[in-house]
């Protein structure tokens, strides 16, 4: 297996929206000795039903970010926005739009830090943006010798039903962390720092994490092949849309080392 202590070091997590580290790695984080939470997007979608109570999606991207900030001071972490990085910002549910910009961008926050382990959440259908960081950090894995491991948020089983913090389909190289005490205190606190999520802890497990070092994931195809939980909630883009635009990035990058090789 491989060394779970990797993760204990410096490492860049890396998540799609402020909120996605909370539940996923809240406990974790705390056991790190530098932690960095890189959020892809800027949490905002362009659909003013998520942002009309804010008056601009401008404005309710801020209140995320600030919200990132305090949550993530409990822990002890380091936030890192890639809005700073790429011209515009990237859109909540826009992340596989912008694959060519988002990589670069992390490529060269990860190059500066030089962790010893990237964590990201899993291919599993729950949220496209999801989806993409788990993509983006298995490229940036793969390209720079670094180790990524991952961990589950929500997806939906083929009955439809929804499923929290489980892998669709287990390694053998899990590893569950048991959240007590002050660990847990803290970590309740910083998903409470997130006010405009209306968050409950209702369907999450905020004692148990789980992570295990990525799998070998065919991103040219979708998660699963039954319906996906976006594709559920009727969100505009399907799983093999989202799975085709990482299909095309591969295809890019591999053309651009063939003519660099040329």
């Amino acid at each position: 297996m491989a060394d779970f202590d990797a993760l204990l070091g410096t490492t860049v997590i890396v998540v799609a929206h402020p909120d996605d580290e909370v539940i996923g790695f809240g406990a974790l984080m705390q056991q790190m000795r530098k932690p960095v939470v890189l959020f892809a997007t800027g949490g905002a979608p362009h659909d003013p039903y998520f942002w009309k109570d804010y008056g601009s999606r401008d404005a309710y991207a801020e209140v995320r970010r600030q919200e990132a900030r305090a949550a993530l001071a409990i822990a002890g972490a380091e936030p890192v926005f890639l809005s700073d990085h790429v011209a515009g910002g990237i859109a909540d549910q826009e992340l596989f739009r912008c694959l060519p910009q988002a990589a670069e961008a992390c490529a060269a926050v990860v190059e500066e830090i030089r962790p010893q382990a990237l964590l990201t959440l899993s291919y599993e259908g729950g949220h496209p943006d999801h989806d993409s960081a788990c993509f983006l950090s298995a490229m940036i894995g793969r390209q720079r010798g670094i180790p990524v491991w991952e961990a589950p948020l929500y997806h939906r089983n083929p009955d439809g039903k929804g499923a929290v913090q489980k892998f669709h389909q287990r390694s053998g190289e899990e590893v569950e962390l048991k959240v007590e005490a002050e660990a847990m205190r803290k970590k309740v606190e910083m998903f409470h720092t997130y006010k405009s999520q209306n968050l409950v802890l209702d369907g999450f497990r905020p004692e148990i994490e789980t992570f295990r070092p990525m799998a070998n994931y065919d991103f040219t195809r979708r998660p699963m092949p039954w319906k996906l939980n976006y594709e559920l909630w009727q969100w505009k883009m399907s799983g093999d849309e989202v799975a085709q635009a990482f299909a095309d990035y591969l295809h890019s990058t591999e053309l651009s080392g063939e003519e660099q090789r040329a």
